[in-house]
């Protein structure tokens, strides 16, 4: 007898969740219809679980209950009220008929549109209720990486940052933070308190990052991260751990649940103070204490001395571009610094002569608390270029640890408060390195960077490959700093080529840099940092239900004004696709999840189905307003009209969304 693999098992009975929260959502909704149309006395020739052709039908009474094969949504066909023939809804015939729907009163009808809604803004908080009673995990409100020139960065937020305040509204965790972020409508009143406890208030202009997709207003902060080893490091390939990092060679064996506690015997206290810490001695070997918490009360410490991570090399260094931003109060800033200047020369050494303006930021941390002369080449409008000697003193910025983590993500001098670009066009070719062994040379220009993982990589971390970074004007950085992060076998180089030719490609086996090493974790990775909000009775859950469920109303209703107003973009809708994949995660995740997940499914189901357009809920109760102030039906033509108009928008809508949970995410 053969035996399905646990894994199997697990995935099955996921889908089997997924099919049955789903279904119980639809199904509750046309309950609400149902029901109240059967108190009103109307005949209910069909409920069907999902569209077009039935698969399992059995008819109890009048009523014949189905299983459709569309499993996109449901109805309930009642006597003189259907879709597919929306002549009944003004058919005088039909209204004859005293269990017709047309028959009853406008009140009555309106109470029978309605109870879908309703029902769905009662289960929506009856779900709600439930998660919250058995404990829902959340992202802590603290901010994690700060991308370098955002309006985040741009106004001293910084990581361990606590975030409990936008635009006057209570922050509860990480999420309310982006999704505040993102309906918000021009500048955002954002109050906090630094790890310190120093409170700060700023106001910030949420921006969309350059990049691919640009669909959404952000301001420029990462998930916290905690100091507790993920689930599934224990795997034997250690999906954990970054292969081809110091960790990984170390193969420390380490457990979900395993915390990080200490280096060099100093203990840390947040994920931020262990990467600084390993940054501060990122050419040394590290002693790394891990904490393995027991069942019993005690605990179990585990010691690696971990090695330094080189810098990966291709032999190609760039040009440094003018300073695209000045972070307000820093050191550059006091030195009268501005964005628009380009750094020429630090403490006598000129810059891509005597040294790479890639390590600039190692150049100015090695200086705290001196003063450094340096030269810029400032461009006054409508003035020729000149030459300006300033001084700035680097100071401290203790667990703020700045790397390229995002695309189009300057290098950031964090010491200094200043960020640049590099140019992405050849400015030295180290003669023994591997671009010049490939041929490449001064002033070539590099359009593309294909990243190949080793062979020996497991294949959860080979689903991405090749790693392929288009190069423009403001992301060098970034694919070096992919190139770092990813146990690279080779490296696809496509230069510019002129006139329509043919683009050149080179293949480079990247080479560990002498003296220059890797700022960051050395290849452990880390889970999100997260807590569990509880509720210590049933009041308790039903208020923050219904404090959910208003709040998600709102945020729908937020989302449909930024879509008219294109301050969302339409590539961020999901389709039924998406949500099932979304459904699947939650599932796996824990019932509190998952069942948290419907609740946000059924408040959406009720929002949009109330939305004025025909064939939806809210479409039949514009045809009941109007027959109520009108004193008649509206004519046939108009109501036929409406109605085919509204299924075509609801058919092209359905069309997009599934294209764009196919191709366009």
């Amino acid at each position: 007898m053969l035996v399905p693999a646990a894994f199997d098992v697990a995935a099955l009975l996921n889908i089997l969740t997924v099919a049955l929260g789903l279904g119980l959502v639809i199904f509750f909704h046309e309950l609400g219809h149902f029901a109240v149309a059967k108190w009103c006395d109307v005949q209910v020739d069909r409920f069907s679980i999902g569209f077009g052709p039935v698969l399992v039908s059995r008819k109890w009474g009048e009523t014949e209950y189905a299983l459709s094969a569309i499993p996109f949504g449901g109805y309930v066909k009642m006597l003189g009220q259907d879709d597919a023939d929306p002549s009944q809804l003004t058919s005088d015939e039909v209204a004859q008929d005293p269990r017709s729907y047309t028959a009853k009163s406008v009140p009555q009808r309106m109470a029978i549109i309605s109870a879908g809604v309703i029902m769905n803004i009662i289960t929506g908080l009856m779900f709600f209720a439930v998660a919250f009673l058995s404990g829902v995990e959340q992202i802590e409100r603290e901010v994690g990486a700060v991308e370098v020139g955002s309006p985040a960065w741009r106004n001293g937020l910084r990581p361990d940052d606590t975030l409990t305040e936008i635009n006057g509204q209570p922050v509860d965790d990480f999420n309310d933070i982006v999704r505040t972020i993102v309906l918000s409508d021009g500048p955002v009143s954002v109050k906090g308190h630094h790890a310190d406890g120093e409170t700060f208030a700023v106001t910030l202009e949420p921006t969309r990052p350059d990049g691919e997709k640009k669909t959404r207003r952000q301001i420029g902060v990462g998930f916290p991260l905690s100091l507790t080893i993920p689930p599934g490091s224990s795997d034997v390939k250690q999906p954990a751990i970054v292969p081809g990092t110091p960790f990984a060679e170390l193969n420390p064996g380490l457990k979900p649940g395993d915390r990080i506690r200490s280096v060099n015997g100093e203990t840390v206290e947040t994920y931020s103070q262990f990467t600084a810490m390993l940054s501060d001695h990122r050419d040394e070997t590290v002693e790394v204490t891990i904490e393995r918490p027991h069942k019993e009360a005690s605990s179990e410490s585990l010691t690696f001395d971990v090695p330094p991570q080189p810098f990966r090399s291709l032999g190609v260094q760039m040009d440094i571009g003018k300073i695209s931003d000045v972070r307000p109060g820093s050191p550059a800033d006091r030195a009268k610094l501005m964005k628009g200047d380009k750094l020429a020369e630090v403490d006598g050494q000129m810059i891509g002569r005597d040294i790479d303006p890639f390590r600039l930021p190692e150049f100015f941390k090695a200086r705290i608390g001196q003063e450094v002369p340096i030269q810029i080449s400032r461009e006054p409008e409508g003035r020729e270029p000149e030459k300006i000697t300033l001084v700035v003193t680097p100071e401290a910025t203790p667990g703020w640890v700045e790397n390229p983590e995002f695309p189009d993500s300057p290098i950031s001098i964090t010491s200094v408060g200043v960020a640049f670009h590099l140019i992405p066009t050849v400015f030295r070719v180290d003669p023994d390195g591997p671009a010049a062994k490939a041929g490449i040379k001064e002033r070539d220009a590099i359009t593309q960077l294909k990243l190949f993982l080793r062979d020996d990589v497991p294949s959860e971390y080979k689903s991405g490959s090749p790693i392929t970074v288009e190069i423009g004007e403001t992301n060098w950085a970034f694919a070096m700093w992919r190139l770092q992060q990813h146990p690279v076998e080779k490296v696809q180089v496509t230069l510019a080529a002129p006139g329509g030719a043919e683009a050149p490609k080179h293949d480079l086996i990247p080479v560990a840099a002498k003296d220059w090493y890797v700022a960051g974790d050395r290849g452990l990775l880390s889970e999100y940092k997260k807590s569990t909000l509880k509720a210590d009775s049933v009041s308790e859950a039903l208020a923050l239900g219904w404090r959910h469920t208003t709040g998600s109303t709102k945020d729908i209703y937020l989302t449909l004004r930024g879509l008219l107003s294109s301050d969302i973009s339409p590539k961020e809708l999901q389709g039924p696709i998406n949500i099932a994949r979304v459904a699947y995660r939650h599932a796996g995740m824990g019932l509190a999840q998952f069942v948290l997940f419907l609740g946000l499914i059924s408040i959406n189901l009720a929002v949009i189905n109330f939305l004025p357009i025909p064939v939806l809920d809210g479409g039949h109760m514009v045809f009941l307003i109007w027959e109520g102030l009108a004193r008649r039906r509206p004519p046939e033509r108009v109501v036929a009209a409406a109605t085919y108009c509204g299924l075509f928008f609801v058919l092209g809508l359905m069309m997009f969304v599934i294209y764009q949970d196919l191709f366009g995410h």
